[in-house]
């Protein structure tokens, strides 16, 4: 079964525009919408469509930050520095994914074939062409992810936040969205794909 959603998880980016807006009771609906879009773009590391990326990290045992994930931020990817996994490889990482924050990684390129990444929290994470065949999402926050052409056969999406997430271009052969959480508008794009198994489709509810 598939949950549609219209959950917005932008708890953080809610609170400080109220937080702006609140002082100012007589100003105007759109000038608090206004406000509270600056903040958002101030606060949120989301990399646009036509934004170049930062230059990778040169940080030592930078891939190993994965293994701590983020400590603020969480659901929103507010925080002040990325974490840059950009060509790391996580191949048949059992152990040290699971459960970890990684919001708004910077993910492109990386591979986590056969990797443990359930309960992971992935919100606005940038994973263009990144591989994740095989994954395991299982129970996992995808929120607002770029996956744009990125590998996910066989991926596990059971019980998965998918709302948001670009898959435009992505590999899906056999990937299992078993009860996954998605919004009606972003489900008419994936049905688009036609990667998707007809096991899939049937899970998705594709027509």
């Amino acid at each position: 079964m598939i949950y549609l959603s219209s959950l917005y998880l932008g708890t953080a980016e809610n609170r400080s525009s109220n937080h702006q807006c609140s002082p100012i009771k007589d100003m105007k609906s759109v000038a608090c919408g206004i406000l509270a879009a600056c903040v958002v773009t101030a606060a949120s590391p989301v990399i646009a469509a036509n934004q170049r990326l930062p230059p990778l990290s040169t940080e030592p045992n930078r891939c190993e930050k994965a293994f701590v994930g983020n400590t603020i931020g969480q659901a929103n990817g507010v925080y002040d520095k990325p974490i840059d996994l950009r060509f790391c490889d996580f191949t048949n990482e059992k152990n040290n994914l699971k459960g970890k924050s990684l919001a708004a990684a910077l993910m492109s390129d990386a591979k986590f074939d056969g990797a443990d990444m359930s309960e992971v929290v992935m919100s606005k994470a940038y994973a263009v062409g990144a591989s994740f065949k095989g994954v395991d999402f299982s129970n996992a926050v995808l929120d607002r992810v770029n996956f744009e052409k990125a590998n996910l056969q066989g991926a596990v999406f059971k019980n998965t936040i998918l709302s948001g997430s670009t898959l435009n271009e992505a590999q899906l052969e056999d990937a299992v969205f078993e009860d996954t959480i998605i919004g009606y508008i972003d489900l008419q794009k994936l049905c688009t794909n036609t990667t998707i198994s007809k096991e899939g489709r049937a899970e998705l509810g594709c027509r």
